[in-house]
Formats: structure tokens, C-alpha cells, sequence
């Protein structure tokens, strides 16, 4: 399989650029095949008995801000944005959201993170109060799996 010059180029900027935070948010990735545009979509099958859980903090935790993340997955791989191997996906950090709907790409902005390059762990600012933090999985161009792989919703409160 011959890897694109562009996606290498991409790959290594993300990679220069990066810290232990939250990545900038990225629009969805497309060009990698017609499947991203909603309408022509077919899901990528998940595993059986795979779950996807936030490891910390945990549910009803008091924490000060930046807050880490760590993102569990039982069951099924993680793998890059672009690289599509079955039973893998990569995370997408959902913050004070619903889930999006399941037949599209992810959204990228601030409320849905992306971590395409199979990051398990992040470093968020969040404002004090209350927030709403729950994990999705995306296939290797964003796309929920079929069915769809989605921890719990969890609460934390910020001081």
C-alpha cells in the first residue's frame, strides 16, 4: 500500500505540533474515499463485545482544570485517522454534547475532539462548573462503527 506524500506531510506537522493537550480542532477528514459523504456511508462493522470506557476521572469527580483524560477500549484496536484495519477506530472526545448523528463523519470543534492519531489520553481546560465528557469511536475516516461504540456519559465538577 502506497501512503500518500500529502498524508505523510500532514502526519508530520500534526506530530511536530503536538503536546500533551487537546488538538486543535480539525474538520472532518475527506478525500480518502466517497464512503465520508453522508448518504453514501457504510459503516464500518465493530466488534462484538467491544466497550469503551473513560478510565479518569471518574464519574461525580471533583477536579481542578487542565484535567486529564484517559480513554479505555476493550475489544477492538486503535488505530490512526486514514488507516483503515478492521476492529480498529480512533477516539473523539465529546465535551458538554450529545452524541452526533451516527451516519457522518464526526464533527470538529470544540465539543467533539478528535484524536486521530490514536492518542488514549488528553489534557483538557475545562471553565469551572459542571461538564459532560463521554467517548465515541471513529473509524478510520470518523464515521461511528456499526453499532456505534459509546462510553457512558461521566460528570465532573471543575473548581
Amino acid at each position: 500500500m502506497r501512503i500518500p506524500a500529502s498524508f505523510i506531510v500532514a502526519l508530520a506537522l500534526v506530530v511536530l505540533g503536538c503536546e500533551r493537550r487537546a488538538p486543535e480542532p480539525q474538520p472532518p477528514a475527506t478525500g480518502f474515499s466517497e464512503r465520508a459523504q453522508p448518504g453514501a456511508l457504510s459503516r464500518s462493522p465493530s466488534p462484538p463485545d467491544a466497550a469503551l470506557y473513560i478510565i479518569s476521572p471518574a464519574d461525580g469527580a471533583r477536579v481542578s482544570s487542565p484535567v486529564t483524560v484517559v480513554f479505555g477500549l476493550q475489544g477492538a484496536g486503535v488505530a490512526p485517522a486514514g488507516v483503515d484495519l478492521p476492529n480498529t477506530g480512533h477516539h473523539h472526545l465529546l465535551i458538554d454534547t450529545e452524541v452526533p448523528p451516527l451516519d457522518s463523519p464526526v464533527p470538529a470543534d470544540a465539543q467533539h475532539v478528535h484524536f486521530g492519531l490514536g492518542q488514549t489520553e488528553t489534557i483538557v481546560e475545562l471553565s469551572p462548573g459542571e461538564h459532560r465528557l463521554q467517548l465515541l469511536l471513529g473509524d478510520y475516516l470518523h464515521v461511528p462503527h456499526d453499532p456505534p461504540l459509546v462510553s457512558e456519559p461521566i460528570t465532573v465538577r471543575v473548581d
